[in-house]
């Protein structure tokens, strides 16, 4: 069933009139028209079946009919903190972390980064990343858009109020300080997390030392060297895995 966001949806309307661009998804794209069935969702879980009740151009107004249960939500938000990789990789990223559940990305500009928090912010690429989160948000079933949060340094980030748990990836071969993931295991299911992935260089040797200072912890993925957009996408199951929610 063909799924809409409408973030203006109130639990106590009954119709909701969709964005010009969600109607015009509606009508010119998928050709759907007065008295078909969709299901629209709010982006703060909350998902209804609904009837398209008016179709003009790009004016749709949906009609309430009843509550659908939507994915559920992973038991622990986790927050990727990516460093920004090249041309579409990012994309890439955010698509499949959103699709796994994550909570928020957080978009880091690291030492090896090939980019500035100003170039992101005036390359519009955060809007670009909201429009692939919520493809993937309609692909997976779930009824909560993440937030995709204003670039900044890693330094900033570290000196932001911290996650229960905060792990950083590292390469095997990185530091001798740096523990499997699975040691996680071994600690409480934490209330919230960030998980800290570097860019195609990997982290420098003077940002995991600061992270270490902070309390983060360098995890890896064992011994072999996984691709830089790769890692996010198997640290988020191991952590899931861990936590009871795969």
């Amino acid at each position: 069933m063909h799924r809409f966001f409408a973030p203006t949806l109130d639990l106590g309307d009954e119709t909701v009139v969709l964005s010009k661009d969600e109607g015009e998804h509606l009508v010119r794209v998928l050709r759907l028209s007065v008295g078909d069935t969709v299901s629209v969702f709010d982006g703060r879980g909350h998902e209804f079946l609904a009837r398209v009740a008016t179709a003009v151009r790009r004016d749709v107004r949906l009609q309430l009919a009843s509550r659908v249960e939507p994915a559920a939500e992973p038991a622990v938000p986790i927050t990727l903190a990516q460093a920004v990789l090249k041309g579409d990789k990012m994309d890439e990223v955010v698509r499949d972390a959103v699709m796994l559940g994550v909570a928020a990305i957080q978009p880091i500009v690291s030492a090896r980064s090939e980019t500035t928090v100003a170039a992101i912010t005036r390359g519009a690429r955060i809007e670009r990343w909201q429009r692939v989160a919520l493809a993937s948000v309609k692909q997976s079933r779930r009824a909560v858009v993440p937030a995709i949060r204003l670039p900044m340094t890693l330094e900033t980030f570290l000196g932001e109020p911290p996650a229960a748990l905060r792990v950083m990836m590292v390469e095997p071969a990185a530091t001798a300080e740096a523990e499997p993931l699975s040691n996680v295991r071994g600690h409480p299911v934490p209330a919230d997390a960030s998980l800290l992935v570097g860019p195609e260089g990997g982290w420098t040797e003077a940002e995991c030392l600061a992270a270490r200072v902070r309390g983060v912890q360098l995890v890896t993925l064992g011994r072999r060297t996984l691709r830089a957009d790769a890692v996010p996408v198997a640290a988020i199951c191991v952590l899931q895995f861990l936590w009871g929610d795969l």
